[in-house]
């Protein structure tokens, strides 16, 4: 925007607003979706600081069809009296100077996300038009702004950044325009974002908005949020309101059951900094400050191996930690390290250490802080920098962490005890994976020939289009053998049934000679070191006999893959081939040839020969019925099972890993009534669901 629109009052006024036009990335991070969305935090936080200051219940968000956002809550409001030293009103200063703001001093905000005073006037200077209302002293206050600048907009109908603006030229106006009932306050901002600031693919992120609606009912309890999308075809709206806190929020981030905790630990600690404070005469003087820290933390562990760690300051989300992450970390691992080291004997955990990896598998953390004036890596609030911190927040993780393990209560000494062998488990899990990674690389195995001699590989070595047949049994490998396609197909021969990895412990896994050759040959690792990039195969295809056996043998490698190397399963690179279980040859008529026709299932087989029959058609008797693959010549494998142009292979997806979490537990897991209920409960159901 030209200069010369501006009369010379608000050159002085807007020097610092343009400074944030020319360089936003300093202050909001970006120019894209990402730097539209803070704009938006940046309201939403004033509106949440004055709900944990005990002012307002109630906030409203509105994404606006026009592409503009309403923030409405029932706050204080924004003082509307003058400023002595500036003359300006409390809406302009806060809307229109950097660094002005309620949240400098002790009186106004004990602890509050926003604490730099640039928030407001940041976004008002990225906005084509930012309208703010504020209920105090039984009036109605209002001022519009145009990228920063104060004035008024002759707005015809619905307000719009595209009316005429007129600013004001010799003193601004706060204009009072309407009255409120006795005790009625509070802060409305509407704000339309400069489309010269922001690029046009940008937008309000409206499931993001929602998470972070979510989140911050959680953290504050009591607090409702309602928030409503008026962006698409239909206006929808959703309310959020927790009273549980922490404990409810933990609950909803877990991915699984937790088998140790939830635990919460809360504590207060004092550190001393040197800040500038401001006299009574405006000036900036170094003062010593005593700082309170109130920090809680709820932390759980749960039956698998993912790690969700969420971290606060005064509700603002930190993801990317700082000394608060790294007081809790110091403290999580010096404790359980100590504890396991105590019991090592009893563990045996021989000369390996663990480390923080082993100890947060599995973990659900959330960490909250309440401090005065935080100090944050810039204005985006990813980082938080207070020095002094860490050590309050290690004091108090330790000394809750210490307490548990020392506990004489039944509970705590069960706990303590399954996650100390869940850490130590982890720990050989770690080691013995990393072990065996070391010597699973495709190049390095094939010129060491570590690979198991019983594997018959392809000649490509390339991934793309090659495939590896795990195959039951030695007589059904002599038999592919003659029925593959050497150049791109491999065999792994397995002998009867494998170990159940549902039931076995990783080092009993490890352990077992067909798992291990199975982990071996596919050369990407297992568990949470499998790399999927580095799978020898691009596809690995289980073939077992069509019967209940092969079913069975089936369903123990795919526990195996979905325990241990999920992400080829979850990358669709798992199949099941599909062998017939019968061959019908039909007579032909004359000296034509007979017609050869597969079925895969005996129901498949009645309907073929009605059919026959009403064609009045012969077949050769007995019908061959395959007992197992080691029946079927080569050419029969290789036509029906084996060849890529004829073969039919299902393939093994997981659409929804919870669910197939239970039917595994369910077939395979250590709980036998429920197995056995679901095998009797219908003829052939138990067979569906395992080829299903």
């Amino acid at each position: 925007m030209p200069t010369t629109d501006y009369s010379a009052r608000h050159l002085t006024v807007l020097e610092g607003l343009e400074a944030v036009r020319k360089r936003p990335g300093m202050y909001i991070g970006s120019t894209d979706s990402r730097g539209l969305m803070h704009c938006l935090w940046e309201v939403i936080d004033n509106s949440v600081d004055e709900a944990v200051a005990g002012h307002g219940t109630d906030i409203s968000v509105v994404l606006h069809d026009d592409g503009s956002v309403s923030v409405a809550d029932s706050g204080r409001g924004v003082p509307v009296d003058k400023e002595p030293r500036t003359g300006l009103s409390g809406v302009e200063l806060v809307f229109t100077k950097l660094h002005a703001g309620g949240k400098f001093g002790a009186g106004s905000y004990a602890a509050s996300g926003g604490l730099h005073g640039v928030g407001a006037s940041v976004v008002n200077a990225l906005s084509e038009r930012l309208d703010v209302e504020v209920d105090r002293e039984g009036k109605t206050w209002a001022m519009s702004f145009h990228r920063g600048e104060p004035g008024v907009f002759a707005d015809s109908a619905a307000p719009s950044p595209e009316s005429d603006f007129t600013p004001f030229v010799s003193e601004s106006v706060l204009a009072s325009v309407g009255t409120t009932k006795k005790g009625v306050t509070g802060t409305r901002v509407r704000f339309w974002p400069d489309p010269q600031i922001f690029g046009k693919k940008s937008s309000f992120a409206s499931e993001e908005l929602t998470e972070r609606a979510r989140q911050t009912a959680f953290l504050v309890p009591g607090l409702s949020i309602h928030l409503e999308d008026g962006t698409g075809e239909e206006t929808l709206s959703t309310t959020f309101s927790a009273a549980g806190g922490l404990g409810d929020f933990l609950g909803f981030l877990a991915p699984d059951q937790a088998v140790v905790g939830p635990w919460h630990f809360s504590g207060e600690g004092e550190f001393e900094e040197t800040v500038p404070v401001l006299d009574d005469t405006g000036k900036l003087l170094s003062q010593d400050v005593l700082r309170n820290v109130h920090v809680d933390v709820v932390l759980q562990w749960g039956t698998g191996y993912d790690t969700v760690s969420k971290s606060f300051v005064n509700i603002i989300q930190t993801p990317k930690g700082g000394t608060h992450q790294q007081g809790f970390d110091a403290g999580l691992v010096k404790t359980l390290r100590s504890e396991i080291d105590k019991n090592a004997r009893k563990l045996k955990v021989g000369k390996d250490k663990v480390e923080k990896d082993d100890m947060i598998a599995g973990m659900t953390a959330i960490i909250a802080v309440r401090v005065p004036e935080p100090q944050f890596e810039g204005q985006t609030k990813e980082v938080l920098g207070t020095p002094g911190i860490k050590s309050i927040v290690q004091a108090v993780i330790s000394e809750g962490l210490s307490a548990k393990f020392s506990s004489t209560k039944r509970e705590d000494k069960a706990f303590s005890a399954v996650l100390q062998e869940k850490i130590v488990a982890e720990m050989k899990t770690r080691v013995s994976a990393r072990a065996l990674k070391e010597t699973q690389r495709r190049k390095n195995a094939l010129e060491a020939s570590t690979l198991p001699t019983k594997l018959v590989d392809c000649r490509s070595k390339e991934t793309e289009g090659s495939e590896l047949f795990i195959v039951e049994g030695d007589s059904a490998l002599g038999t592919a053998k003659l029925a593959r396609d050497s150049e791109h197909q491999a065999l792994l021969p397995i002998r009867g049934k494998i170990l159940n990895t549902q039931k076995a412990s990783v080092q009993d896994m490890l352990d077992n000679a067909e798992c291990a050759a199975i982990i071996q040959v596919i050369g990407a690792g297992s568990g949470r070191t499998f790399d999927v990039s580095q799978a020898r195969y691009g596809k690995v295809i289980i073939m077992s006999d069509a019967d209940v056996d092969g079913a069975h043998i089936r369903t123990l490698l795919l526990t195996l893959f979905f325990r241990y190397m999920r992400p080829l399963v979850e990358e669709g690179r798992v199949y099941a081939a599909v062998p017939p279980l019968h061959r019908v040859v039909i007579n032909a008529r004359g000296k034509a040839p007979s017609e050869i026709v597969y079925t895969y299932s005996e129901e498949e087989l009645a309907t073929l020969l009605a059919q026959l029959e009403a064609a009045g058609k012969t077949y050769r008797e007995p019908i061959q019925r395959y007992k197992g693959l080691g029946e079927m010549d080569a050419d029969q494998l290789a036509e029906t099972t084996m060849n890529r142009s004829d073969r039919m292979l299902r393939r093994v997806r997981v659409s929804d890993a919870e669910a197939a979490s239970t039917v595994f537990e369910l077939l395979m897991g250590n709980e036998v009534a429920p197995r056995r209920e679901f095998i009797v409960s219908g003829p052939g159901l138990a067979r569906e669901r395992i080829d299903a």
